[in-house]
């Protein structure tokens, strides 16, 4: 959660004691559902009753996604009610008539759920095994949801606490509240100026009353978008939306008008933000028409002309010549004119005048654009539409942004409009919008003469839209059994001469997309002691750029590639990550080879690496949850300075990056990298054969000088911990707890073990943390539990963390310790483990089903040598579980009293607070 939740048919609404009927239900026989459109795949219906039902059909998918979208956000909240939309969000989790336990549900269908709210909407949604049951329980849910939320007060009392300490996470990010004060700076009286999130004191005080009139007013079928995507029976679909959704009928309550237009800038603005922290931020932003201007493309081109990493121009300005650590720009796409912003991230040791003043030159006062900066800023945002496009379950959820700007079809329009955009057009908007008179920023500056910028209106979609049509059909897979039999029955494992061991699942998908994972394995214990810090850089630098192509031209060739392309190292380990259709999958490889084989190892990029690695450790000195990580990583190594795994204190870390140098990275490279322990695991649309032979000429002759031997763990110190780190001006504490393991993962206890941590601390809001600490208590927006083991070593571990303000810091210790006492104690009930087992294989099968998680599961199986028989029998062994057996197993190994629990924040901040509450008037 974060931003959005969900609903169903109105019956009836319990007010203040009063009942009042909300919606009348109708015969679904009645009810008519009538066809609209086809567009690219997408079929669009609607009910008689005004629901907008959205069809993105992908066999190859074994998953659905259900996603229902309420066209209403923060931005029809009213004085006194800011962040009501996104309070009304997590109440929705609550409960309804017919679904009075909603996360214990999600959990046990084995779902991945969400909601999110932001200014124009509000969307719930849940992706699932694609089975008949789940998508009727789904539309279900989300119908009963629509009017049936129980909008508990009790609720309100303890969700308004979580929701108020995520208010409080936010507080922690200096550039989190310079981007709200620029927007509030920015905007004098549309709602865009304020955060979703809301006020404080609106969070605190918001009565039920008001939350219950914004939920009859916005939450009904007239006002909502329902996508399903992903494999499902198409006529079914239909038939349980119309017997679901048809017979709620909306209120007479017309749909409220938002009328207010935000006037003309009419001079420079400036804020200036000051609290602790190690890092400056500075900000730029101009009001731009809403998102379906058609000027809405040129600037979107021009803000990765200016602010893409590492194409950039203000990287190369700033960031390049080490004046900042970061850069970017962005315009936002809104159903009513938002802005043009651009941030940069400087040292807390550099002068910023000089950053702003290049910031503002390179956005008022460009030089020139060539046609190559558009061409290269067109390929990059192609490139991301398509990649975004070809996971079905994004778009699903992705169409609540086009869908809240007015109509669904606005995205593939973007697409378009991106095909023809011209040098001209990026200049002229950039004339017209990015002025003086138009900026907001974190310094003032006068003007003596009267400029205004005027804003022209959202356009007509009716008649912009009425002739639009287009002839582009993306591609759809097959129906896929990701059973661990089936897929293992399926899987060619083949070992290339070097060593290289290869797992091959070839599958048709949706937009041929290919899937691949890459592990090479550096080094033994002895080999790389004292060489931390240079294999940690040397892996930063793969992407920097290749004796081929600098950082630049490879950006580019992955943009034109359409690929999602990831590769990052370390001192022990070197790994990569790529997704991209199968026509370019040959060249997308070459590229791989040449990054991990030809790394340029540029003077200029090391410099820039090394300060952004610098400035990141320094702002992490005064952040909790990177403090009690320290902490506990340290306290419990049993490694000295010189082996590979040992944590430095940050300062000390800081000193051995300071020390490496280029040469001594060329070394490492040369000494350590190559094919012979490296594991592939590749899934989608590929032909094995082609893909085996590529994969051999690309590595079939590179061995490392150094041989990889795997690093056996050694027992973890014997301590407990009960501490807490004062951090100053923090308005939101870390809590971290550990109880190190003695055992592997083919212990007997394993399976027992990981069911009940499942149900301590894990699932969707309803373990025993999560129903302890923050629903009933509300004390905690984040809290859950791990338990892991190793496959090699007898090096598990167990623990915790939570996030709260501090001033809960006692009240969320022993709520730990009581309810992790309380499962050692009585264990958990039969009802209880049978829905977690339901819930935990569901969310294995879905995993399963969804390629980029698939092709990482069958890389760890490589690196384990382990086939997915050992999941299959890890299933079984959970499904068989008796309450008794997982009670004995925790009774075994979690001893409460050997748990440590380190805290980090502004405790004594807090304290004074309190005693000023106690002894003011």
């Amino acid at each position: 959660m974060g931003l959005a939740r969900w609903r169903r048919e109105w019956l009836l609404l319990a007010i203040g004691g009063v009942t009042v009927a909300a919606m009348e239900a109708v015969p679904a026989t009645a009810a008519q559902l009538d066809y609209v459109r086809s567009f690219e795949g997408i079929d669009e219906y609607r009910l008689d009753n005004g629901l907008q039902v959205l069809l993105f059909p992908d066999s190859g998918q074994s998953t659905t996604t259900v996603n229902i979208t309420y066209l209403v956000g923060s931005a029809s909240e009213r004085y006194g009610e800011t962040g009501m939309a996104h309070l009304l969000e997590h109440l929705m989790f609550k409960g309804s008539t017919h679904h009075p336990k909603i996360p214990d549900e999600l959990t046990a269908h084995g779902s991945r759920p969400n909601g999110t709210t932001w200014y124009d909407r509000t969307n719930y949604f849940e992706t699932f095994p694609a089975t008949a049951e789940n998508l009727e329980w789904a539309l279900d849910l989300e119908a009963d949801r629509m009017v049936n939320s129980f909008l508990d007060p009790a609720d309100l009392e303890s969700e308004m606490t979580v929701v108020r300490n995520e208010f409080e996470l936010g507080e922690n990010q200096p550039l989190s509240i310079l981007q709200e004060r620029v927007y509030s700076t920015a905007y004098l009286w549309h709602n865009y100026g304020n955060s979703t999130i809301g006020a404080r004191s609106d969070i605190e005080n918001v009565p039920m009353s008001k939350i219950r009139a914004f939920y009859q007013t916005w939450y009904r079928p007239d006002n909502a978008v329902l996508v399903v995507a992903g494999r499902f029976d198409r006529d079914l679909a239909l038939d349980l939306i119309t017997r679901k959704f048809a017979p709620i009928v909306p209120p007479d309550l017309p749909i409220p008008v938002q009328y207010t237009v935000e006037p003309a800038q009419d001079g420079p603005r400036a804020v200036t933000l000051r609290r602790v922290g190690d890092v400056q931020e500075v900000a730029l932003a101009y009001h731009i028409p809403a998102g379906p201007h058609a000027d809405q493309v040129p600037l979107a081109v021009f803000a990765r002309i200016v602010g893409a990493t590492p194409t950039g121009r203000l990287h190369e300005l700033l960031v390049e010549k080490q004046k900042a650590t970061s850069v970017w720009a962005s315009a936002d796409r809104l159903h009513d004119p938002g802005l043009f912003t651009v941030f940069c991230e400087v040292p807390k040791d550099l002068p910023i005048t000089d950053v702003l003043a290049t910031m503002i030159e390179s956005v008022e006062n460009p030089p020139a654009i060539t046609q190559e900066e558009v061409d290269r800023a067109r390929e990059q945002l192609l490139s991301k539409w398509h990649k975004r496009m070809r996971n079905t379950s994004w778009a699903a959820v992705g169409l609540s942004e086009w869908a809240a700007m007015g109509d669904w079809r606005l995205l593939f329009l973007l697409r378009d409009r991106l095909a023809s955009v011209t040098v001209e057009d990026v200049e002229r908007v950039a004339a017209d919008y990015l002025r003086e008179t138009n900026r907001t920023t974190g310094i003032y500056a006068p003007t003596e003469e009267r400029d205004r910028v005027e804003i022209p209106p959202t356009p007509d979609l009716k008649t912009m839209l009425a002739d639009y049509s287009t002839t582009q059909l993306a591609s759809s897979g097959e129906e896929f059994d990701a059973s661990p039999g089936n897929i293992e029955s399926l899987l060619q494992r083949v070992e290339l001469p070097v060593g290289t061991k290869l797992a091959l699942l070839p599958k048709p998908t949706r937009g041929h997309t290919v899937n691949l994972r890459l592990r090479m394995n550096l080094g033994s214990e002895e080999s790389l002691r004292g060489k931390k810090a240079i294999g940690d850089l040397t892996g930063d630098m793969l992407m920097r750029g290749t004796e081929q192509h600098s950082r630049d031209q490879l950006h580019d060739e992955l943009d034109a590639l359409q690929a999602q392309f990831y590769v990052w190292g370390s001192a022990r380990q070197v790994g990569a990550s790529i997704q991209v259709e199968r026509e370019h999958l040959e060249e997308t490889l070459r590229l791989l080879a040449e990054v991990l084989r030809r790394p340029a190892f540029s003077s200029e990029e090391f410099g820039q690496l090394v300060q952004a690695r610098l400035t990141r450790l320094e702002e992490s000195k005064h952040e909790p949850q990177a403090l009690t990580r320290e902490r506990v990583a340290r306290a419990y190594q049993p490694w000295d300075p010189e082996d590979v795994r040992y944590t430095f204190a940050v300062d000390d870390w800081m000193e051995q990056l300071r020390s490496v140098d280029l040469d001594a990275m060329r070394d490492f490279h040369r000494e350590f990298y190559g094919a012979n322990a490296m594991e592939i695991a590749v899934v989608g649309d590929f032909d094995p054969v082609t893909t085996q032979e590529q994969l051999a000429a690309l590595f079939g002759d590179w061995k490392s000088h150094q041989p990889f031997t795997r690093l056996r763990a050694k027992p973890k110190r014997e301590l407990v911990l009960r501490e807490r780190i004062e951090v100053a001006d923090k308005e939101s504490a870390s809590l971290l707890a550990m109880l190190p393991l003695r055992l592997r993962d083919d212990d007997p206890a394993y399976p027992a073990l990981l069911l009940g941590s499942f149900m301590t601390g894990g699932g969707f809001l309803n373990s025993r943390l999560s129903q302890r600490i923050r629903q009933q208590e509300g004390l905690s927006y984040s809290v859950g539990c791990w338990f892991d083991a190793s496959r090699w070593d007898k090096d598990g571990s167990f623990g915790g963390w939570a996030a709260y303000a501090p001033a809960n810091d006692a009240a969320v210790v022993r709520a730990f310790e009581e309810e992790i006492q309380r499962v050692v104690d009585e264990g958990f009930t039969p009802e209880e483990v049978k829905a977690a087992k339901a819930g935990w294989l569901q969310q294995r099968a879905l995993s399963r089903g969804v390629d980029r998680e698939l092709v990482g599961t069958l890389l760890t199986r490589e690196d384990e040598e382990r086939t997915l028989e050992w999941d299959a029998e890890l299933e079984a062994k959970v499904a068989a579980l008796t309450p008794q057996a997982i009670h004995a197993a925790f009774q075994r190994y979690i001893d409460p009293e050997r748990i440590s629990y380190v805290r980090a924040g502004s405790f004594e901040e807090a304290s004074k607070a309190d005693q000023a509450e106690e002894v003011g008037p």
